[in-house]
């Protein structure tokens, strides 16, 4: 089947400056999407933009946009959703795809968040709140949840998501993971999760000692962006094949828990 063009759409990548969503901002764009690219500092953002327009024959600089937002920063994370809604007040997709893998030693964030927790969930959670307005102006707006098989393997810690009592670095990035995967079931906005495979970028150490390449755990990331694709809420995808996702994923009851907790731990005032 011939690749659809995606001319006219507007999709944001968050951690687009290396990896999975580098490859994916690429793709996307190529593909003639209006691509927002995400990276911790301007610095790299624009950076990768630079780069992405030198080494590909059909990305134009006008095509790509660059934010910049440090998640360990939810103050930041704030200020770039506000920048992306009143420049883009229309989103087609938003893939959340920013991830760092948890440290040894357990660190907290200056918002008082376990690091992995954060990074991994919590400001993902923050920014697509932040942006429903923009994903639902017109219908068929969708978010691309980049997750991990290790959500299998993840419990989440409601009485202690720090995890400061028992912290394992491999526990606190499951539990992210699951998090994530959970929150794709959440109604407001239509949203799946997958996990790309074992890619080799900076995670790799996590699954295995050999991964295909960041450009073909891409192509799994943008084959969900693509509005051809029918997705179903909630949807959990291990590469292009849609599969059961953990069990807490399919709870009703767990996706609210998950919302009231977040809402708590990123600050925002739950409406009843």
């Amino acid at each position: 089947m011939p690749e659809t063009s995606l001319s006219g759409r507007t999709v944001l990548v968050t951690g687009a400056t290396s990896g999975i969503g580098y490859d994916s901002a690429r793709l996307l764009a190529e593909r003639g999407a209006t691509v927002l690219l995400h990276g911790r500092t301007a610095e790299q953002a624009s950076a990768a933009a630079d780069r992405l327009v030198a080494t590909s024959a059909t990305v134009r600089a006008e095509q790509l946009c660059c934010f910049a937002a440090d998640f360990a920063h939810l103050d930041e994370v704030e200020a770039f959703a506000r920048k992306v809604v009143s420049e883009h007040p229309h989103l087609d997709v938003l893939v959340n795809n920013a991830g760092m893998a948890a440290p040894e030693r357990h660190t907290i964030t200056a918002d008082g968040n376990e690091i992995a927790f954060q990074v991994n969930f919590l400001a993902h959670y923050l920014l697509t709140c932040l942006l429903e307005p923009a994903l639902t102006s017109e219908p068929g707006g969708r978010v691309v949840n980049v997750s991990s098989s290790l959500h299998r393997t993840g419990n989440i810690q409601w009485s202690d998501p720090n995890r400061a009592r028992r912290y394992s670095r491999l526990a606190a990035y499951a539990q992210a993971q699951l998090a994530l995967t959970v929150f794709a079931a959440d109604p407001r906005v239509t949203a799946v999760s997958v996990h790309p495979g074992a890619c080799d970028t900076a995670l790799l150490p996590l699954y295995a000692n050999e991964g295909v390449t960041p450009a073909e755990g891409a192509a799994h990331v943008v084959r969900l962006c693509d509005p051809a694709v029918e997705i179903v809420n909630g949807a959990y995808y291990d590469r292009d094949e849609r599969v059961e996702p953990a069990p807490a994923a399919q709870e009703d009851r767990t996706v609210k828990r998950l919302n009231k907790l977040a809402d708590l731990l990123v600050g925002r005032s739950t409406e009843a």
